[in-house]
């Protein structure tokens, strides 16, 4: 049996969901909110692949692990290959998901208006520093739709310097995990597997650099 969130804790972090989107009402995602959504079975929907069934038995491997602090994470429960979202590196470079092709990937959408993505984003690069690597990468992508300066400007400021900067100004790579019922709010945080197949999703923050998210991602990576 997975272990759960607290009522509490799961009260806390719909708040902070919440919150991450109320300043993103600007930019057209305020929609994405709700409620029932938020509380429901993230992992059924249409988008499935059977090429994907060894990521759901792996899924069901680590799940033991999804507890503490990455205890809000749902593991996947039916094989789904994730779209290839298309964004761009820090040069303005073309990029799509299956540039990590054959590597484990933490993807991660993030922006300047979200408060809780920017709490999380020190864990983010500190799990990055002590697993990065040829087989695993952080994958952080923000979504900013205005000021294509500022979250580059944020990053520099606070010191994070680990993370590779990948953006997508048209927040397309929202939309397209919205579309496969994977995407409720921000921050948005998917591990997938190497071969561009859903392990887990998580709807909202979590310290990534905790010593539960470190032992899961490494039990990911042992496969």
């Amino acid at each position: 049996m997975i272990d759960r969130p607290t009522r509490s804790h799961a009260i806390r972090r719909l708040i902070l969901v919440l919150a991450g989107g109320l300043a993103g009402v600007a930019v057209g995602l305020a929609g994405v909110y709700g409620i029932a959504t938020l509380t429901g079975n993230l992992f059924g929907g249409p988008a499935k692949d059977a090429a994907c069934k060894p990521a759901v038995a792996l899924a069901a491997k680590i799940a033991p692990l999804v507890t503490g602090e990455v205890a809000a994470v749902g593991v996947a429960k039916s094989p789904l290959r994730v779209p290839n979202l298309a964004f761009q590196d820090a040069a303005g470079k073309p990029l799509t998901l299956e540039n990590w092709r054959g590597r484990t990937v933490l993807v991660n959408l993030w922006a300047t208006w979200c408060v809780p993505c920017r709490k999380e984003m020190p864990a983010l690069e500190a799990l990055e520093k002590k697993l990065g690597g040829p087989n695993f990468e952080v994958v952080t992508v923000n979504i900013d739709t205005r000021d294509p300066d500022k979250p580059k400007a944020w990053l520099k400021e606070v010191g994070i310097s680990q993370l590779a900067y990948y953006a997508d100004p048209n927040a397309k790579t929202f939309q397209d995990l919205k579309a496969v019922g994977r995407a409720f709010g921000m921050p948005t945080t998917m591990l997938v597997d190497p071969n561009g197949c859903e392990i887990g999703t998580i709807a909202g923050p979590a310290e990534w650099a905790s010593d539960d998210a470190v032992k899961l991602i490494e039990a990911a990576l042992k496969g």
